[in-house]
Formats: C-alpha cells, structure tokens, sequence
C-alpha cells in the first residue's frame, strides 16, 4: 500500500516539475524566474527523498542536502544579479 502511494506521489510530482520548468522558460518576469527555479529545487529535493524512502535507502540523504544547498545558492546568485547587474561586486583600485 505505501509502495503505490509513494509511485503516486513521484507521478504527480513528475507533473509538477514539468510545470515549474515551464514556468522557468515561459515566466513573464526575471523574479518568477527566480521562484520557478526556487521551487524546482525544492520539487527535485522531495522526489529523490520519496525515492529514496521507495528504495529503503539512506544513501541519497548526501545528495538531498547537496541539492538543496546548490539549490539555495543558485536561487540568491540569480536574484542578485537581477538585483544589482552583478554576482560579486569587486572594488576597483585607483
């Protein structure tokens, strides 16, 4: 019973990754962008730990927290640079 609720589950998030990465592409504006990929990584993040939860492994705990920590990067780089036009401000010497 919790094998088909989990296969569920990846289905229906399966989905729901598609629409984000739509909504990635498509988004109207550079801050929906930057939500879409926000929640994509969230969605990636649930699917390897519903995979890993179907496979009754604990080896993938490593890759969620990877994910989510580039996940977290990338989401504040790509917002600074719509922000201010650059990732890493240098100071130049005179």
């Amino acid at each position: 019973m919790i094998k088909v609720i989990l296969i569920c589950s990846l289905f229906f998030l399966t989905f729901s990754i598609l629409a984000t990465i739509y909504r990635l592409v498509k988004g109207p504006s550079a801050p929906d962008r930057v939500q879409a990929l926000d929640a994509l990584g969230i969605n990636i993040i649930s699917g390897v730990a519903i995979f890993s939860v179907l496979l009754r492994s604990i080896g993938f705990f490593e890759v969620i927290l990877l994910i989510g920590i580039l996940s977290f990067i990338g989401t504040i780089a790509f917002a600074r640079f719509i922000e201010r036009g650059v990732v890493i401000e240098r100071k130049h010497s005179e």
